[in-house]
């Protein structure tokens, strides 16, 4: 055997020790042939030479076989007549094709008086051999298909034909030589003095180029955040897949390139030139050079990597079309832009997406670059692991920590993090800031706002808080940051890297680095309490957000914010303040003033383009009227406000969405407007248990969600006056509610009615039972209840079973005292229940309808002490229970018991 020994590792730095690996058949009469182009090898210089110990002495392959193998540059592999009677080597081309396609090797197939066809679909000799050898592995098909794949695929690889009576040997040998040594002579581009984690990576890139398909022609990106290491997985491929091509170039800096004066045309001309030879030509316009490019490449098979790419012109350009290059080509294009792939018709299976590096290679490349070694001293530990947590697995950041502390102690080490934390490294700065750079106005806003603010945020919080300040659905914008690595979507929140994030508030920092009141955001506590106490706040200062260490109070004579004209969003939590504030802009947009620790908002407050607000556990005592001033107005957000006891006059708030008012324990009365909002999508006041008035009349027709739960003062419910079909929710738990209305059935959309707890709700009225998408009606422990419908004018109110809703699933009524008769009207109209609970109730007949309930999975009975008779079981039950049922018949006890059997 002749081959090349070579880690993989330090093939991606391309320091090979041999060259060559050659695969014969031992037992082939031709050996001339084998040995001529050894001694050939040999003489050329081509390290390559045959090692007695890998001879085979059996069937299998040794270890040391493999990693020769798997240690090699080049293949080179003689199919004789007898090549596949040897399993052996049967075995060794299927490593080796493994390797061609993990790694990009170059695999040169020699047919010796063989011709291709007869591996691609096997006849002669090799059918021959491969029928005996199904016959003798007859146990085991799986091995000799993979045999016949092996010779299939080998078959289509281009390499050398010897055709007997006309190919000569000698003319071959030299051919092959020629063919080898162009390639082992090409200089490897430098790729990093420490290539750690790049394997995987490099396997990666190589297995989306699929180089077994040597007639595609196809395109792939690179795609990662500035620094994360594109170029250098680029350098290392470039290396490792080189020998496969007839022709290479890698254009580096395109992006930077194409900023010069005659860029483009340059870069055009340096292809040419690495890929043909054209030495001469100069081009005086880029469009010039594009049918020149698609003429000279069209025959011809290349390997091109455009490394930084930045624009569509840059790739129109340079690699317009498939169609410009030859069979087998592949071209690479590294770029923080993934929409730039995706419009120039690059798919998602051929984009590689690069990922940070993991924290145990960043201790190792951080150790490389700080201590020349891959252990560092235990001393160390704590300090690496502190700034592999800074570096955010970006390669470039532990390039530039490294060096920079190295030979420096532990001490030092601390010090210079906590200047990196608060202001990144230059080099790492200016890398990741293009990214910046090439933004919109609009997403550079979007990208401030959540480097300073949102990192880490629910992606629907985003998106709200984003169009409330910039006006604008920032979803483009949001896909913009997530193409150019800027961002990611992870679960239901959007994720920024503590680098990049870094680098975002060094940008809004850099706006004014010594006075904060001239800055956009303001974020840092300290810079927040500077412009507040010193009066410096400007009108470029549009966001501040306001979190103080627990018990600092902030001294200020309440007119800060008179100059901040521009100020859109204001959020403070939890803090205490000395006066209260004069003014408020009326410019702003979000208003979060949690613990706002005054009774009255600024009498002069007129924010006609507030969005939000949101006084939670507040102290107010009375909201002054919300007139057309407030006519923006989609959220108002009051949980917790102990002293608010009125809701005022909301009509001039008429793009009202949410209104919550939960926890307001002194909450007395809500206005009749809010009756009227029909923007109004969610109301909730849940455990105000002071309030006893709500709207006279509901005509929220965007309503989905009606939230009293707790409201135990409450003793009416007003009555629905439209028809109000976004309604799905109603909770009225733990109320004094001593009836619904009959307008109840205009909530057609409904979905579930919580009625739980409710003491003095004695019946139902007759019309909830047409409410067509009724799915759960829960009324348990509401004692008072002993009826499913309501009386009008002295009679009982007609029910139409034709009208009744077939959607009722969840039906909950233990312990509301519910007698036979009542059972007995209610259940036969709703046959696709699957959940039941009538425990606690005082029935004595189950009625025998209950046996036709195919869907009932759940049936609880437990305590009903006057049951007698069940006339009926359901056929499908996965849940029974009927504890304390102490009246039984024993009739009705053995259906019980062989119920429970079932069960068990």
């Amino acid at each position: 055997m002749i081959m090349a020994e070579q880690t993989t590792s330090s093939s991606i730095s391309c320091q090979w020790t041999y060259d060559v690996f050659l695969s014969f058949n031992g037992d082939d009469t031709r050996l001339g042939f084998i040995s001529h182009l050894y001694e050939a090898l040999r003489q050329s210089g081509i390290h390559a030479f045959i090692d007695d110990e890998f001879i085979r002495t059996g069937e299998k392959l040794t270890p040391a076989l493999f990693k020769a193998i798997e240690e090699s540059r080049i293949a080179l592999v003689v199919f004789s007549e007898n090549y596949a009677n040897s399993t052996f080597c049967l075995e060794e081309l299927v490593k080796i094709l493994d390797c061609f396609k993990e790694e990009g090797r170059w695999i040169y197939p020699i047919f010796y008086y063989v011709d291709p066809s007869e591996l691609r679909r096997p006849r002669g000799s090799y059918a021959e051999v491969l029928a005996r050898l199904e016959e003798r592995f007859k146990d085991n098909k799986h091995k000799v298909q993979k045999w016949r794949m092996a010779l299939s695929e080998a078959a289509e690889l281009k390499g050398c034909h010897l055709k007997p009576k006309i190919s000569k040997e000698q003319e071959c040998i030299a051919r092959i030589i020629s063919d080898v040594a162009t390639r082992i002579n090409r200089e490897p581009l430098h790729v990093t003095n420490y290539p750690v984690g790049l394997v995987s990576r490099v396997k990666g890139v190589i297995s989306c180029l699929e180089l077994w398909s040597t007639m595609e022609i196809k395109m792939i990106g690179i795609w990662g955040a500035g620094s994360i290491g594109k170029s250098t997985i680029a350098r290392a491929v470039y290396n490792l897949i080189a020998d496969n091509f007839e022709g290479l170039c890698f254009l580096c800096n395109v992006r930077k390139q194409s900023k010069l004066p005659n860029g483009l045309s340059y870069l055009q001309e340096t292809l040419l030139y690495k890929l043909v030879m054209e030495k001469d030509l100069k081009l005086g316009d880029y469009h010039e050079g594009i049918p020149i490019i698609e003429h000279r490449l069209s025959k011809k098979k290349i390997l091109l990597i455009l490394d930084d790419v930045d624009k569509s012109n840059q790739l129109e350009a340079l690699a317009g079309s498939c169609n410009w290059f030859g069979c087998g080509s592949r071209i690479i294009i590294t770029t923080r832009n993934k929409q730039l792939l995706v419009s120039h018709d690059i798919d998602d299976k051929s984009i590689y997406d690069v990922k940070e590096l993991n924290d145990e290679d960043s201790l190792k490349l951080l150790s490389w670059y700080a201590f020349k070694k891959e252990n560092m001293d235990s001393n160390y530990m704590e300090v690496c692991n502190r700034a592999i947590h800074y570096s955010c697995g970006f390669p470039l950041a532990l390039e530039v920590i490294g060096p920079n502390l190295r030979g420096k102690g532990v001490n030092y080490w601390s010090s210079a993090l906590d200047q990196f934390e608060k202001i990144p490294h230059e080099r790492v700065l200016e890398a990741l800031k293009l990214s910046y750079d090439t933004l919109g106005d609009i997403e550079k806003q979007v990208f401030l706002d959540l480097a300073v603010f949102f990192n880490g945020e629910k992606l629907e919080d985003v998106n709200e808080m984003l169009l409330c300040l910039h006006g604008i659905q920032p979803k483009y914008a949001i896909e913009v940051l997530i193409d150019k690595s800027l961002i990611k979507i992870e679960g239901d929140r959007v994720r920024m890297h503590d680098l990049i994030e870094d680098v975002g508030k060094e940008i809004v920092r850099q706006e004014s680095p010594h006075e904060p009141g001239e800055r956009s955001r303001l974020w840092f506590y300290q810079d927040i309490l500077h412009v507040l106490q010193q009066d410096t706040g400007t009108n470029k200062v549009e966001a501040i957000i306001l979190d103080l260490p627990e018990g600092m109070e902030v001294q200020w004579s309440g007119e800060a914010f008179m100059k901040m004209t521009n100020l859109k969003m204001l959020v403070i939590n939890k803090a205490c303040f000395s006066e209260c504030p004069k003014y408020l802009p009326n410019s702003l947009r979000w208003l979060e003033w949690k613990w706002y620790p005054f009774k009255f908002l600024p009498f002069y407050f007129r924010p006609t383009q507030l969005v939000y607000l949101d006084l939670s556990y507040s102290y107010c005592e009375l909201l002054q009227p919300l007139d057309k001033k407030f006519h923006s107005l989609s959220s108002m957000i009051l949980r917790n406000c102990k002293l608010l006891q009125n809701i005022p006059d909301l009509s001039g708030a008429s793009n009202l969405r949410e209104l919550l008012l939960d926890g307001c324990t002194n909450l007395i009365e809500i206005h009749d407007s809010v009756g009227f909002l029909n923007k109004l999508r969610e109301l909730s006041a849940m455990r105000c248990r002071n309030l006893k008035t709500l709207p006279a009349g509901l005509r929220l027709t965007s309503l989905q969600h009606l939230n009293l739960f707790g409201c135990s003062s409450l003793e009416s419910f007003p009555e629905i006056l439209v028809m109000m079909e976004e309604m799905e929710t109603l909770d009225v738990d733990k109320t004094a509610i001593t009836e619904l209305p009959y307008s109840i059935c205009n909530l057609t959309g409904l979905e579930i009615l919580n009625m739980e707890e409710c003491p003095n709700l004695e019946q139902l009225p007759a019309s909830i039972w047409t409410l067509p998408n009724l799915w759960a009606l829960n009324a348990n422990f509401s004692k008072g209840m002993r009826h499913f419908r309501m009386c009008e004018s002295g009679e009982e109110a007609s029910l139409d079973c034709s009208s009744m809703s077939l959607k009722l699933e969840h039906f909950h009524f233990s312990e509301c005292n519910l007698s036979d008769d009542s059972l007995a009207l209610g259940l036969p109209h709703f046959p696709n229940i699957t959940h039941l609970d009538l425990s606690f109730n005082d029935f004595t007949i189950l009625p025998e309808c209950i046996k036709g309930y195919h869907n009932l999975k759940y049936l609880l009975l437990d305590n009903c002490k006057q049951l007698k008779h069940i006339r009926g079981m359901p056929p499908n039950l996965e849940k029974f229970s009927a504890i304390c049922c102490r009246s039984l018949t024993k009739l009705s006890k053995s259906k019980v018991l062989k119920q429970h059997n079932s069960q068990h």
